[in-house]
């Protein structure tokens, strides 16, 4: 038989962490993200035009920077910011130019809305072309493979 604690004995507190809570929380905050983080990417609306080809893998990372024009023809650089603030072509490509010279690696993308016109995204393109930046992506989206039936 085991012996009977003496009676002012105290009991030795359990050193153990219940965890249970913190991972409830981390799942909380793990929906959370996962639902506002696709509403952070694009914060231009541009209705980009349907090409059908094959798609690259290039995630927007510190060194791409994302110029828009929206569908009256304004354009924008993609940032971390909020709101977006409307640039002249002039402002447009000296921002460009600096990055670039800062950071030679740095990819330049362009998101074209489709109802724009045609010649203020190869103005674009010539004004970088003159700073000295040739290679220049275009950001298009897949067809819908359910349109066509």
């Amino acid at each position: 038989m085991e012996p009977m604690p003496a009676p002012g004995a105290k009991r030795r507190p359990m050193a153990e962490i219940n965890v249970v809570p913190y991972i409830d929380v981390m799942l909380v905050l793990l929906i959370i993200f996962m639902v506002t983080a696709p509403m952070l990417v694009q914060s231009v609306p541009v209705n980009l035009p349907d090409v059908d080809a094959t798609p690259t893998e290039i995630e927007p990372d510190d060194s791409t920077i994302i110029i828009s024009v929206n569908e009256r023809g304004v354009y924008f650089i993609e940032r971390d910011e909020g709101r977006p603030t409307a640039m002249t072509l002039k402002e447009i490509t000296e921002y460009s130019a600096k990055i670039r010279s800062a950071v030679p690696e740095t990819r330049v993308m362009i998101r074209g809305d489709e109802s724009v016109a045609y010649g203020k995204v190869v103005a674009l393109m010539g004004a970088l072309q003159a700073t000295g930046i040739n290679d220049v992506g275009l950001i298009t989206e897949a067809p819908d493979p359910e349109a066509g039936r």
